[in-house]
């Protein structure tokens, strides 16, 4: 298992190196630049003025050299600098990556907690009114834009029942900050998470459809084994691929969503630096951005192949 997990690590250094350059390759191919971002239109700027305010930034230097030299600071743990604020990209990140992961990972806790339960009894009610209201629930889950269901959740939750607040983190000083924290948090996380809640139903019926169909199945139930050990321990085990596919692969989607989610709900974490950082055309903090998204993403992927190990004995990596 170490020798995979080393491969695997291997594997994911050039597989980054090319997420990074067509990354920068994208950003600046993009109409416009900073500096445009930055000079107000209305105002007629000297040439000189302009053209020293971009060698000033490096963005008089060819694109791949610029990657170059972003690529070399990267190595050595330096993100750079905002071309806006001028603030180190790195601490900007530290100080937005953990907001992140608590929404992203909140929202994955309750997408695990009520999809794939709900995806079993689905299945074991196969045809029911309940399976049939299921259903529809997840079609419409699926369907239904996160940023509409935000602004409706927002309607609904926290404007005509108050049950939530509908932006923020909270006062710092409050007494019970965990309490206020969690509070401004629950909602924004059911948003991002009500489509991953939609998404594992269906993938847990179907894979617990296709277990409950096998002959092994069968000869569990006649040999008398209770219905609880027959689902858990031989049918929903033996379901688990499918799902922890589908875990893993839901991350990218989660810190895709967060951009929307935390943008609507005000929520200070890296999707909302990143809608700003595009407006401003701050590629630094975009690279940033971009960079950690994709570390995340490959490491899920890699604790998603670890998993299948554990939940299926057969599978084994040499």
């Amino acid at each position: 298992m170490a020798t995979y997990i080393l491969r695997r690590i291997l594997i994911s250094i050039p597989v980054l190196l090319g997420i990074t350059l067509l990354t920068f390759v994208a950003y600046n191919l993009a109409p416009g630049d900073p500096i445009d971002a930055m000079i107000d239109p209305s105002v007629a700027m000297d040439p000189v003025d302009l053209q020293n305010l971009r060698e000033s930034l490096g963005l008089d230097q060819p694109m791949f050299v610029r990657y170059g030299l972003w690529l070399g600071e990267a190595l050595q743990g330096n993100l750079g600098f905002s071309y806006r604020t001028g603030e180190s990209v790195t601490q900007r990140i530290a100080d937005r990556l953990p907001n992140t992961l608590q929404l992203t990972l909140t929202a994955l806790l309750i997408a695990i907690g009520l999809g794939i339960p709900l995806g079993i009894v689905s299945a074991l009610r196969q045809y029911s009114r309940l399976d049939y209201f299921l259903t529809f629930f997840a079609f419409s889950g699926i369907s239904i834009p996160s940023f509409f269901l935000a602004l409706g959740a927002i309607y609904v939750l926290a404007l005509k029942l108050k049950l939530f607040p509908s932006n923020g983190m909270g006062d710092p000083d409050a007494d019970l900050y965990f309490v206020e924290r969690l509070h401004h948090l629950l909602l924004p996380a059911l948003v991002l998470g009500l489509d991953r809640v939609a998404s594992f139903l269906r993938y847990t019926r179907s894979s617990m459809l296709e277990v409950l169909s096998q002959d092994y199945m069968t000869t569990a139930k006649a040999k008398g084994l209770a219905d609880g050990v027959r689902v858990w321990r031989h049918g929903f085990r033996n379901a688990l691929i499918s799902v922890i596919t589908i875990i893993g692969l839901s991350l990218p989607a989660l810190f895709g969503g967060s951009v929307i989610v935390e943008t609507i709900f005000a929520w200070p974490g890296m999707g909302q630096m990143a809608i700003t950082a595009v407006t401003q055309r701050d590629y630094p903090v975009l690279m940033g951005v971009a960079l950690v998204t994709s570390v995340a993403v490959l490491i899920s992927n890699l604790l998603a192949d670890v998993a299948y190990a554990w939940a299926d004995p057969r599978i084994r990596y040499s």
